[in-house]
């Protein structure tokens, strides 16, 4: 347990370090621009890492709920737990964000300390972490490319369009197929059970925030795609066609 806790406040200061590395090489730019210059970099690799656990490594997060933690399991959830617990402290210093994201942010520290406490359920509770944070890059890019003037191009569609599809079929869908074998299996604690459940209604505010996005865009878009073709349309003068 020692060990972890080492691990665990080694990452700290990693992304701490991270982060004033970010603000020196930054100091024209914004502390939230350097913040997310540190999820975006914790994204990617923590993506890869917990993808590389839960797809390749397993063991298979849907049918072995509640197995003993490996030490590569924790090796990941140590370096998460590290990042969450700083970028809460950012989130609280600076008051950036609403309840949700905050709650949000407290749910997986306890979760992952109780995880690494207890020495089991690791194996699902990274899946979760990969399903979450498989989106986390592309919300930062779209964050990046709005803040360079960027955002309203074709990158931009294409980064809206990815960030949406896989928060819906991963993070919604997976996640539902996480949670349905962690509630379902003997083997995980009933309090895991309870945060994982609180976990994934957490991610349904999200997709509620994320559906308005999407409808309030293709409303937009919608009434743009209207508005150019009536411009466009010939107008009809004394029964007689008329170009515009």
């Amino acid at each position: 347990m020692v060990s972890i806790v080492l691990e665990v406040t080694c990452s700290l200061v990693a992304w701490l370090s991270l982060y004033a590395c970010f603000c020196y090489w930054n100091k024209r730019r914004s502390y939230e621009w350097s913040c997310r210059l540190v999820t975006l970099v914790h994204g990617v690799i923590v993506t890869c890492l917990s993808g590389y656990v839960a797809l390749l490594d397993g063991p298979w997060p849907l049918t072995h709920a509640g197995s003993p933690n490996t030490s590569l399991q924790i090796h990941v959830l140590s370096l998460t737990l590290g990042y969450f617990i700083f970028d809460l402290g950012w989130c609280l210093y600076f008051q950036t964000e609403g309840d949700l994201m905050l709650f949000h942010h407290m749910l997986s520290i306890c979760g992952m300390i109780m995880v690494l406490g207890l020495g089991k359920s690791a194996t699902e509770v990274n899946a979760v972490v990969f399903v979450s944070e498989i989106t986390n890059p592309l919300l930062q890019t779209r964050w990046f490319l709005r803040e360079m003037g960027c955002y309203h191009t074709f990158l931009g569609e294409v980064v809206d369009f990815f960030f949406v599809f896989l928060f819906l079929v991963l993070r919604i869908g997976g996640g539902a197929l996480i949670m349905c074998a962690m509630v379902t299996s003997p083997d995980p604690s009933w309090l895991l059970k309870a945060g994982g459940l609180a976990m994934y209604i957490v991610s349904l505010g999200f997709m509620v925030e994320i559906c308005h996005f999407a409808r309030r865009k293709m409303l937009k878009k919608y009434r743009s795609w209207t508005s150019l073709r009536s411009m466009n349309a010939p107008v009809k003068t004394n029964g007689h066609l008329t170009a515009h």
